[in-house]
This record gives structure tokens, sequence and C-alpha cells, in this order.
């Protein structure tokens, strides 16, 4: 191979061709696959494959996505969502998915990962989609058959590390690292220029030649060495450009710890340097804590006063807007949000690490009482923020998520070791019923165990509810929503809340959130119920109420 005047090493192969299989020698004494791999059919270790990523034919052609606004999205993780953990099998689910009222999917990372069973955050070839769910066009057929249904695809990505095995980088270009450290190995060095466009053309990659419909970019926070301009405001930059080129609603979020609300901006057609929304963590912990009572980790900043935070994600969107954080030893915490809208925080109750995170894996319906879900459910489906839910919550499956990876010798132990600690109290207390994160078992116990065909189950006819109730109500004015007010009352038991959405619509909400009867002792709902009925005097404990007041129906009224 020769090196370019741009830093790279080519090499000119005249016979290759679609399904040629390569790797690379390095210094006559190490096979390495090519760090932009297509496809690897025999794991990262592995020759990688060619892929000619326009002989799929695409049949939902005039497919241009989903304004933001519409957006409800399910998590998924392709190798537990069905028993067989393929792109193929997918497909036979994404008709109960849209008749729920589904609108998003969200895949878990795909880059390609070592062993056969991954969370995907370990994948050392961002490039390949992983063999172990099937082949690139078979990941290509469960996008198109979504988009036919009227679903996006959104694709999880992680651009803050490598995982640790599979990942041959260090050896023959150790400039694409830095100094820093992230939780989960060595950090980027975005300065280099090869490095970034190594990033932003893996980001480019996902949503052309797969189509997907935007990304979620996973621990931004944990991206020491950014550049100049910042990595996020190239990648985003570069999407628009794809966005305006394709004439398509395509659209980013982040995960960031550090809540910083300047990098968001939902309003714009297409990504301008900015990122759609943000997981709204905020949101999460205040109602964790809420139904649980639980107050350690990250939970003690929520635990004197869940409620008042919950209030606070509703009116303001992040809880923590610059306010010293406890768990982070005093670090303020977050930036002021200025004037963005509910649509830039990602609402959720449950997601793979919230679940996943947790020494036995286990959801809500574990520890939570089942009213107390459901009132949480109502509150979060129906405000104006994008909600999302992980799989199986929207028929309240209680099949466990705990982490899993299929690392050998060394590496294995010493994951073992490093949750050993994680969660020494839990080992404690729980003893060997804590899986094993390298067991078999531990995977297969995630499998979803899905409701035989046409089994009626209460949480999904709730969700279902629900979600046409979104659909059919809110929809048509989430797209200029702006925050107004929530307030507690009765004790902190009684949340009182207000949006005013596009064409001057206001959205009323008035929940008992608490496990005692309280009196509504103020004035009524404006506007016509939408979800609960009338409201009663008296509001049974975690009951929720929703109304919508039009600007004609006040002109009607006076």
């Amino acid at each position: 191979m020769e090196k370019d005047d741009s830093g790279w090493f080519v090499a000119d192969v005249a016979a290759a061709k679609a399904g040629t299989r390569y790797h690379y020698r390095i210094d006559d004494e190490l096979d390495v696959p090519d760090p932009a791999s297509s496809y690897q059919p025999d794991d990262v270790s592995g020759r990688s494959e060619l892929v000619d990523h326009h002989r799929f034919r695409w049949k939902a052609i005039d497919w241009r996505g989903r304004p933001w606004h519409e957006t409800v999205i399910l998590e998924c993780h392709v190798g537990t969502f069905t028993p067989e953990g393929t792109y193929r099998a997918m497909i036979d689910k994404l008709d109960h998915l849209v008749s729920t009222g589904i609108t998003a999917i969200e895949l878990m990372p795909l880059a390609d990962f070592a062993g056969t069973r991954n969370w995907g955050y370990d994948g050392a070839l961002w490039y390949a989609p992983d063999h172990v769910y099937g082949t690139p066009d078979d990941l290509r057929e469960l996008i198109d058959q979504a988009h036919l249904r009227g679903l996006m695809v959104f694709l999880d990505v992680v651009y803050n590390h490598f995982g640790p095995e599979g990942n041959y980088l260090e050896r023959y270009a150790p400039q694409f690292f830095c100094d820093a450290k992230t939780p989960w190995g060595a950090a980027i060095d975005y300065r280099v220029p090869q490095v970034r466009a190594f990033a932003v053309n893996n980001a480019l990659h996902w949503l052309g030649n797969y189509r997907f419909d935007g990304l979620r970019l996973d621990a931004v926070h944990a991206i020491p060495e950014t550049g100049e301009p910042p990595i996020l405001k190239d990648i985003s930059r570069a999407i628009g450009i794809l966005a305006r080129q394709d004439r398509r609603h395509i659209h980013l979020v982040l995960e960031n710890d550090d809540n910083r609300a300047g990098l968001l901006d939902p309003s714009s057609g297409v990504p301008e340097g900015k990122y759609r929304a943000q997981w709204n963590d905020d949101y999460h912990h205040a109602w964790h804590v809420i139904l649980t009572q639980e107050g350690h980790g990250y939970y003690e900043d929520y635990a004197a006063n869940p409620r008042h935070l919950l209030a606070r994600t509703l009116r303001a969107g992040f809880a923590y807007q610059g306010e010293p954080s406890a768990h982070r030893s005093g670090r303020a915490r977050g930036e002021r949000i200025g004037g963005l809208p509910p649509t830039a925080f990602v609402n959720f109750l449950q997601n793979h690490d919230q679940i996943g995170n947790r020494a036995l894996g286990d959801r809500l319906e574990w520890s939570a009482d089942a009213r107390a879900i459901e009132a949480a459910l109502a509150i979060t489906l129906l405000a104006p923020m994008p909600p999302l839910m992980f799989m199986g919550e929207e028929w309240g499956a209680t099949t466990p998520f705990p982490f899993f990876c299929d690392f050998k010798g060394d590496l294995a132990d010493a994951v073992r070791a490093g949750r050993r600690r994680e969660f020494a109290e839990a080992y404690d207390m729980f003893g060997d019923d804590v899986p094993d994160p390298l067991a078999l078992s531990t995977f297969e116990a995630a499998i979803l165990d899905w409701p035989d065909q046409g089994q009626r189950l209460p949480r999904h006819v709730l969700v279902k509810r629900l979600l046409r109730t979104r659909r059919d109500e809110l929809m048509p004015h989430l797209g200029n929503a702006k925050f107004d007010s929530a307030d507690l009352h009765q004790d902190d038991r009684l949340l009182i809340a207000c949006w005013t959405l596009g064409n001057d619509v206001q959205l009323h909400l008035r929940a008992n959130i608490s496990d005692h009867n309280v009196t509504n002792d103020t004035s009524p709902m404006p506007g016509r119920p939408i979800w609960g009925g009338e409201l009663p005097v008296r509001l049974r404990a975690w009951s929720v109420f929703w109304s919508l007041k039009r600007p004609e129906e006040e002109r009607h009224s006076a």
C-alpha cells in the first residue's frame, strides 16, 4: 500500500468485487481487518468483505422520513428483541409496533463487536453491522420494511471510544488516540483531520448507505478532545448537507451527562451544527425515585425532592441547569435552556441503561406499583416531549435486561471483576443470583418473552389508547410547543402543569402523583378533557387528567 497526500494508505486491486474478502498485513507479522470494513462475516478479527452498497433495491423509494414532533420511540436490542435475534426476525414485529402507536424504532449499536452477544457499545469496527444479526442487506430490508409501514429507524452510535477486542488501531495508527481516558478505554483524538473524517463519514455511511432516519450519539460528554470546530458540530453540519440534498427528515439526538443545552435546536429543518434533542436523564431519575424510593448512586441528586425536580423538568426541560450535583462532588451540572422548546428533551421511564446498569437487570415492574407506573406512562406519553420506551415496556414486560458480553480470557475476567466492584452491595445481598455477564444464560434470559398473538394485555391496551390520543389530539400542534408552568400542590402530591402548543392551543395536566387521595381545591381544568374524563373533586391515588383548550373554544365561551 502507498501513502497518499492526505495521509491515507491505499492500494488498487483490479480484481476486487462485492464478496471479496481481504485483510491488511502489518509489518509482515499481523493480519488485521479493514478499520472501515463494511462487513465481518468471521467476527472482528477475521477478514473483511467488500459490500456493494448500491445493489439493494429499495421499495420505499418515496420515503423522506417524518417530522420530529411525530416521534414516539421504542428502543430495541436486535439480539434479544426476538427469539431468532436477527434483523429479518424483527420485521415480523413491525406491525405490532405500528398498531401500538410507535413511530420510530431505535436500534442499540450495531458496529461489529467481539463474540456472539453484546449490548453493542463495545463495537470495534464502526462501519460494519454485526454479522450475528444478519447481512448488510438484511439490515436494509428491515429498514425498508419499517419505512413501508411509516416507521422511522434510528441508530445508536458510539464516537467516544472503540471496543476493547478487535480494535488494532493502536498497533498501526496510534494517532487515533490521545492521553485522556474514558470509562471504557482510550479517548479518541478528533484534532487529527483523518480521525475526524473517519467519524463524520461513519455517520454519513449509516444515513446514506442504510437510510437510517437519525442517529443517537452515545455519551458525548466522554469526548474530551473535540478539536476546532467541535467534532459534534462537524458531524451535524455534514448530515445537514445530506438532508438537504436528499430532501429528508434526519434527526440527531445526544446522550450528554453535562446537560449542554447550547448543543440543541429542534426547530431547524435540517441539522445546522446542532442536535434535535437530548435524552433527559433528569426526567427519568426523578420518576425513578418517586416510583421506587431508591436514593443511591446518581439517584442521590434526586432523593430529597424528586417531585419538585420532576415538576421542573415539565416546566423547563432539565432539572439541573447549572446547579451543583452532590453525586458529582458538588460540581455544577448543566446549562440554562434559554428558549428551547419541549421537543428538545426525550423523556423516558426506562431504557437499556436504566434497566441494564442494575445488578439484576430488573425493570420497573419488579419494584414499583402498577398504578404508579401507569400514571407515569400517562404523563410521559401525553406530555409534549418526545417519549421513548424500552422494548417490551409497551405491554409491561418483566423480562430482565442485564449486562451481557462474550469476551474470553483475561478480558472476561476483568469484566467480571469490574461488575463485582461496581455492584458490591448487590453481590453481598443477592450472591449467586446476580447474573454472570459472560454467561450465555444471562443473554438468553434477556430475550423478550412475547405475549401470544391476539392476547389483550391491560398495559398494552393502555399504551395504545395513550398513543392514539397523542396522535389524534397532540401531534398536529406539537411542532411549535412552548414551556409554560408546572407546580405542586396538596403537600406536593398534586401536579398541575400547562404548555402552549402550536396554533395557541393550551395543554393542561392535573395528576395525583402519590399513594393518597387528594382534594382538587383549584379551579376546573380549562378546555376539553382528552384523558381521564371530567375532573372530579376528589382525585384518586395515581390518577391523571389531561385537557386541551383551543382559542376558538375560548371565543365561544365568551
